[in-house]
């Protein structure tokens, strides 16, 4: 358009020049004038203009559409025909970006809002940036760029997936802050799970004396059954290559994480989740109460993870916590180094031991050593954690 204009500037000067018609110079003042019309009005458009970029919530679910938001106010009274913003998304845990443009219309004295949708088939924080908004007059002889550099994140929650296994009783109970079952009976004397008639075979110290007075009958208590157990689940988010099978190994880690947490707190067994928050700069430590408390911290710890994926070595958390006493200590990671596997086989104090170790292949699984003594090898190919996971101890 610019060249055209050039052009036709150049054709109306020929042509008042050859003729002396009055007609001839309105012409040429005209289309002069017209380009110096257009860059004064969009500039003066472009300074008055407002754009904020944002998505509706922090958190979304994996595999769902999530809304986001561009919105503008042109305070001028010029109007833009067309709007181009350029988008950009990507997955912190992998440097694929994806791009597009964006078209729209800009009302004169207006405030309007734009919104598309954007999914993830894989958790982590999602990047959404609007690299810049081209406005062009009407003519589309000129295009300036405002609204730069203006981005939003969420984080893509991961999915839980059934798995089976047990969860095994254990003498070693948290006593500062005890925690019952409230469908299971145990035999932890510090609370009455429940009050039921006398069956051949109860211990007489069981009997509830005053009651059973009063009611010319037998009633025995049943005792509670403590679920408050020291057991944690140890996520080691340290990824020790860059490459295509980043993102789904990061996936996989996460979602084994969450679906090893629901079965045990499916089984009553509260449990805490270990993990390197680089926010923090440290090893933080978080108790599961329920499926509340679940979501609560995989979102700090998706929210925790910086572009770039730095983590802590898993020795510094063994260092600073060398008195661990639990009932079932699960390691999860995505490298089977021998080194903190045997560490872990030797110096954790723990009933039960397991080292999830997430692969790419049914391959790589082969070769995952179960030369140890004390800890439990399982290997998870990327994507299949329900087929994976069998008959786990916790």
């Amino acid at each position: 358009m610019k060249l055209l204009f050039i052009v036709l500037i150049i054709i109306c000067a020929v042509f008042y020049v050859m003729y002396i018609w009055n007609f001839a110079l309105v012409l040429l003042i005209i289309i002069s004038a017209l380009p110096v019309v257009m860059f004064v009005t969009t500039l003066i458009t472009k300074h008055l203009m407002e754009v904020s970029f944002s998505v509706k919530n922090e958190t979304a679910p994996k595999n769902e559409n999530f809304p986001v938001q561009i919105r503008i106010k042109n305070r001028s009274i010029f109007p833009i025909g067309k709007a181009e913003a350029h988008i950009e998304y990507y997955n912190v845990f992998n440097n694929q970006i994806n791009t597009f443009e964006l078209y729209m219309p800009i009302q004169a004295m207006n405030s309007q809002s734009v919104t598309f949708q954007l999914s993830s088939k894989f958790c982590g924080i999602v990047k959404i940036k609007c690299a810049c908004i081209y406005i062009s007059d009407p003519l589309r002889i000129f295009k300036f760029k405002t609204g730069k550099n203006m981005q939003s994140e969420i984080a893509v929650l991961p999915e839980g997936h059934e798995i089976s296994g047990s969860v095994c009783c254990s003498d070693r109970i948290n006593e500062e802050s005890l925690v019952f079952s409230e469908t299971k009976a145990g035999d932890d004397p510090s609370e009455v799970f429940d009050l039921r008639d006398y069956h051949a075979g109860d211990k007489l110290n069981r009997i509830h004396w005053k009651l059973s007075s009063k009611k010319d009958e037998f009633i025995v208590k049943d005792y509670s059954l403590p679920v408050d157990i020291p057991a944690t689940l140890f996520l080691n988010l340290r990824c020790y290559e860059d490459s295509k099978y980043t993102l789904p190994v990061f996936d996989t880690l996460i979602e084994t994480l969450v679906s090893v947490s629901q079965f045990m707190l499916e089984n009553e067994r509260i449990h805490s989740i270990a993990y390197f928050n680089e926010k923090e700069n440290r090893f933080v430590e978080r108790i599961v109460y329920d499926s509340e408390s679940l979501s609560q911290i995989i979102s700090e710890l998706i929210f925790s993870i910086n572009d770039n994926m730095y983590c802590e070595q898993p020795e510094i958390y063994f260092f600073d916590n060398e008195n661990l006493s639990l009932s079932s200590f699960t390691f999860i990671t995505s490298v089977p180094d021998t080194n903190i596997l045997a560490y872990i086989d030797e110096k954790v104090d723990a009933d039960i031991k397991n080292a999830v170790i997430v692969v790419k292949n049914q391959e790589q699984s082969q070769s995952i050593s179960e030369g140890f003594a004390e800890l439990n090898t399982i290997p998870i190919t990327i994507g299949r954690i329900t087929s994976s996971v069998k008959d786990i101890q916790l």
